[in-house]
């Protein structure tokens, strides 16, 4: 039977021993600290998503309050925070392992605060150049940065076989964010655009203090670069992350350019109000997909995301053939859900991926310990590069509709560009992980797991 061992604190809230998949470990102490950590984890991944899609909900407002800028220039301002929270999340996800996920929590909550108090005080004067907006935007990429080294921290809290539920609660409760900001700021503004960036400074200085206070750092998870850089070496980090380009890319690209493409394609349907609905669809999708994944295996799961993804092009480009906009907000809640739904399971695909390839080097020779504990470390380390590529959709959709906008008039050809990209990325899943000979050769893939 296994020991009864408690976690053990190093000072300044380090914990020394832990051991999720000891299922004593798990009831005596593992669940309940990591429910614990999660929830706050959550509170400031949530705040960095409202940071990082601050700009998606205040473009729209910008020509009223008086700032003449070019629609290509409004896409830039959502594209730009999306492209530097891409390229943030490299050095977020090791710096879990270098200073603590609890360490990390508190600072990159703070530096949230750099984003809203510059958007603040861009807007309070309607001469402010548009190059100073853009600097402000770029720095509301720190947002996008927390994802990475959230779900990195989390995915060394929890046992394999919830892991895919943890994960996608904590990405969700992250991406509701995206919904709260659309929601809230055009509330807010109405008293004042600087509102936009002024109300976030409590809730963002309370959740640094709460991160100090009731979160933990693992041992386990502190480790040199060079061995979590093995990650970097392993075929299905990158085939992991070209398939996030085509979920959480999505899903991000969407949430941040709805707002203006609504406005663009159907000015008179005023419907600012309700665009965060999508995000709001696709974020409570995300656990979900993670269910789904953790039943049904992540990659049948995704293959069936990507398919719907597909369907729900072909729903916008009717909807705007018709100018219908029912049919093309049902369509973009169709794309929303099918995006969150593949968030989660290409995230429960890859720390199985990475217990797969431990169980193949037990097998080889390698401790049992020893493997797993190398399969840790290096999933998170996949985790923290595929959030990063994947988010550079974000930058990609805004930006192929402002082109697409700039170039027709029309947003299709964009459209026309992303269904092509669905099939191909369809095709590299079922190529990788669903092909009747892999079945038949990796375990892990015939019984549902990966």
């Amino acid at each position: 039977m296994s020991e009864r061992r408690p976690a053990t604190r190093w000072t300044g809230r380090w914990i020394d021993h832990w051991d999720p998949e000891d299922p004593a470990f798990w009831a005596a102490t593992g669940r309940r600290v990591a429910t614990r950590n999660l929830i706050f984890s959550i509170v400031v991944e949530h705040l960095g998503f409202t940071v990082w899609l601050l700009w998606s909900a205040v473009v729209v407002l910008l020509p009223r309050a008086g700032f003449p800028f070019t629609v290509d220039q409004l896409f830039w301002l959502v594209a730009v925070p999306n492209l530097v929270g891409a390229t943030l999340r490299l050095p977020y996800t090791f710096a879990v392992s270098a200073f603590g996920g609890r360490n990390w929590n508190v600072a990159s909550a703070l530096l949230l605060l750099a984003p809203v108090g510059l958007l603040a005080w861009m807007v309070a004067d309607a001469r402010t150049p548009y190059w100073m907006f853009l600097v402000a935007a770029a720095t509301a990429g720190l947002g996008g940065g927390n994802f990475a080294s959230s779900m990195a921290n989390v995915s060394y809290f929890y046992p394999e076989r919830r892991k895919g539920f943890a994960l996608g609660v904590n990405a969700a409760g992250g991406n509701l964010g995206v919904a709260v900001v659309q929601l809230a700021v055009p509330l807010v503004a109405v008293s004042g655009l600087a509102n936009a960036g002024l109300v976030w400074i409590a809730p963002i200085v309370a959740a640094a203090v709460c991160a100090y206070l009731f979160m933990d750092n693992l041992a386990v998870a502190k480790t040199d670069f060079g061995t979590q850089s093995r990650a970097f070496r392993r075929r299905h980090t990158w085939v992991m992350s070209f398939l996030y380009i085509g979920t959480f890319g999505s899903f991000i690209g969407y949430s941040a350019a709805f707002p203006l493409l609504v406005n663009a394609t159907f000015p008179e349907s005023r419907a600012a109000y309700v665009t965060f609905l999508g995000a709001l669809a696709g974020s409570l999708a995300r656990p979900v997909g993670g269910w789904l994944a953790d039943r049904w295996g992540g990659a049948r799961v995704t293959a069936w995301s990507f398919a719907t993804m597909a369907a729900g092009v072909l729903g916008v480009l009717a909807g705007l053939g018709r100018h219908s906009f029912p049919l093309f907000l049902g369509a973009f809640a169709l794309l929303f859900v099918a995006s969150g739904t593949g968030n989660g399971s290409t995230y429960r695909m890859i720390p199985a991926i990475f217990a797969a390839q431990a169980e193949q080097e037990e097998a080889g020779g390698a401790t049992r310990a020893d493997a797993r504990l190398r399969a840790k470390r290096e999933a998170a380390a996949a985790i923290g590069i595929a959030s990063a590529i994947g988010a550079f959709g974000g930058f990609l959709i805004p930006r192929g509709f402002a082109v697409s906008l700039g170039r027709t008039g029309s947003v299709d050809l964009a459209l026309y560009a992303f269904l092509g990209a669905y099939g191909v990325f369809l095709a590299t899943n079922w190529w990788f992980y669903r092909r009747r000979v892999l079945l038949t050769r990796i375990p892990s893939l015939a019984h549902g797991r990966i």
